[in-house]
């Protein structure tokens, strides 16, 4: 996994793990991988991607069961969806509105665009 500057590492873990959540990597009450495991997959240290493991359960996406491991809440995957459309829409839409603006591209040349962009998505 390519780490960016802008955010912490542990944050950046704890938002790929909400990505394969959201592509139904992990069922719901389902087992996602260990720790260690993870922090091997990422080439991690485990410290960190327990940070990870704990900021998520703190938010109530995943939970802990004692000696069995790490397991997807209950409607997590809606919890996320939710949590992500308000983050875009109060944060990403209106510097694109703003980009959009300045650019002078309108709300078709967008949808055309974004038409085009699902249609090529596997």
């Amino acid at each position: 996994m390519n780490f960016s500057n802008d955010k912490a590492i542990y944050v950046q873990i704890a938002d790929r793990l909400c990505d394969e959540i959201l592509a139904q990597m992990y069922e719901e009450d389902g087992r996602i991988p260990s720790v260690r495991e993870y922090a091997v997959l990422l080439e991690v240290n485990a410290n960190t991607t327990v940070k990870a493991y704990d900021l998520l359960a703190a938010e109530g996406v995943i939970y802990n069961k004692r000696g069995l491991g790490y397991f997807v809440v209950k409607g997590a995957r809606d919890q996320i969806q939710t949590v992500r459309k308000t983050e875009f829409m109060k944060q990403h839409l209106p510097e694109l509105a703003r980009q959009m603006k300045l650019l002078g591209i309108s709300i078709d040349e967008v949808d055309e665009a974004l038409r085009q962009a699902l249609d090529a998505q596997p």
